[in-house]
């Protein structure tokens, strides 16, 4: 399954449970996750979306600890069977 693929289903699934799952980009400051994650009573994380198998960059990595160490859940996604694990981590924190 491609990137865009499981990238896809997250957003299906994220719209399901009543939230949204925009598409994040950030002009100048790169290597930051591919979607931020809303749910209903203010729950959010990041989520970089990966074809099975592929891991972050460098770069990416990096965002990722910053984003951590600010208090963020980040979560590397690579398979769409993880999805609703994450969802149910994010709306329990």
């Amino acid at each position: 399954m491609r990137e865009k693929a499981i990238e896809k289903k997250l957003v299906q699934e994220v719209k399901a449970v009543g939230g949204i799952a925009p598409k994040f980009t950030s002009p100048g400051f790169d290597g930051m996750p591919d979607r931020i994650i809303l749910l209903p009573g203010s729950h959010m994380a990041f989520v970089e979306a990966k074809s099975p198998g592929e891991k972050p960059r460098p770069l990416q990595l990096a965002r990722h600890r910053l984003l951590r160490g600010l208090g963020f859940r980040v979560y590397v996604l690579d398979d769409e069977r993880q999805i609703g694990g994450i969802l149910d981590e994010i709306r329990t924190t």
